[in-house]
């Protein structure tokens, strides 16, 4: 209870995030060899979820979840091609929290909130709106009847509570030319238990067409409670698709590649995206070359079938659209 109000189990579980560095690497045991390879003042907040600091071994840095979430040295290594602003939000911010880049297509930024904060988030420099509602942003949507698709961003939208989450979706059903609404999430990757009884319940009675994308990089992010509650949004009609970002020392393998994609439509997530990195600054280090990047693609495409293969693209803020890379190296044959 808070306030004489009932927390929700998943809110419980969010609210036992590491969040002191110190408190993360007593938990990992790193010895202090490892921990002079820490940032112990990073810019970019720590935010982790026990499930996911379960999966992380003990006293080791080269590890695909450790390097995603721990703030090692190297962040603070300068690389001026790397901005605050990698992929134009700013150029493309209509109203306080919402963004226009493509054709059809408006993304509401629902919070700044997330269930786990990425060491390359491309959103952690951004200037995030948090005054309650989203009254201007509705208001923009509903006057464009070309926008057809709308993207529920963040931080992560399921970061609000259903009373909330359910107010926004209920408004947008009442846009009669909105016919898909799109969910961008981390949640169900590192606190599966956010999918509960009552959002499914929520979700279901959305009359729109409903899409989720979630975002996992490596196999052993994907486990049975992680795979059960993606299930539980499959079948409702729900398509889910998974969006990754190709990372060194994370997924710059085949090998990495190939259990991902394999798992991933094992339990009928379909690889959607794997994105080149973001140039956002204190990521310099996750960055592995397009080149590289366009070999481990061709290699996917030897050893698993088509639909099991992501798009390898990049966002390029301007762009009408994500930057199909393997496109582009044809072009340039």
């Amino acid at each position: 209870m808070l306030g004489g109000k009932q927390v929700t189990l998943w809110r419980q579980i969010q609210r036992q995030n590491f969040t002191k560095l110190e408190c993360l690497l007593d938990y990992l045991e790193l010895d202090a060899e490892l921990r002079v390879k820490i940032s112990s003042r990073p810019q970019f907040p720590l935010n982790v979820p026990a499930r996911l600091a379960a999966k992380m071994p003990k006293n080791c840095l080269d590890d695909p979840i450790v390097r995603q979430f721990l703030p090692l040295q190297e962040e603070r290594n300068k690389n001026f091609s790397y901005k605050q602003d990698p992929v134009g939000d700013r150029q493309a911010r209509h109203a306080p929290k919402l963004l226009r880049k493509y054709n059809g297509r408006s993304l509401i930024v629902t919070t700044s909130a997330c269930a786990m904060n990425c060491r390359y988030c491309f959103r952690q420099h951004f200037s995030y709106a948090e005054q309650p509602g989203f009254e201007r942003e509705l208001a923009l949507i509903a006057s464009d009847p070309s926008i057809k698709e709308v993207i529920l961003s963040g931080g992560d939208p399921l970061s609000l509570g259903d009373t909330a989450l359910g107010s926004l979706l209920n408004s947008l059903e009442q846009i009669a030319h909105i016919d898909l609404i799109r969910f961008h999430t981390r949640f169900p990757i590192g606190i599966p238990e956010r999918i509960d009884a009552s959002f499914l319940s929520m979700i279901s009675r959305v009359k729109k067409q409903v899409v989720f994308v979630v975002h996992t990089n490596h196999a052993h992010e994907i486990d049975s409670d992680v795979a059960d509650a993606l299930k539980q949004i499959q079948r409702l009609g729900i398509p889910v698709l998974n969006q990754a970002v190709l990372l060194r020392g994370v997924n710059d393998s085949i090998s990495a590649l190939k259990e991902l994609c394999h798992t991933l439509t094992s339990i009928g997530v379909m690889p959607y995206y794997l994105h080149q990195l973001d140039e956002v600054d204190g990521a310099a280090h996750f960055e592995v070359p397009e080149e590289e990047g366009l070999s481990l693609i061709e290699e996917l495409e030897s050893q698993l079938p088509g639909y099991a293969i992501p798009r390898y693209v990049k966002e390029i803020a301007g762009e009408p659209s994500k930057t199909n890379l393997m496109k582009r190296e044809l072009c340039t044959l």
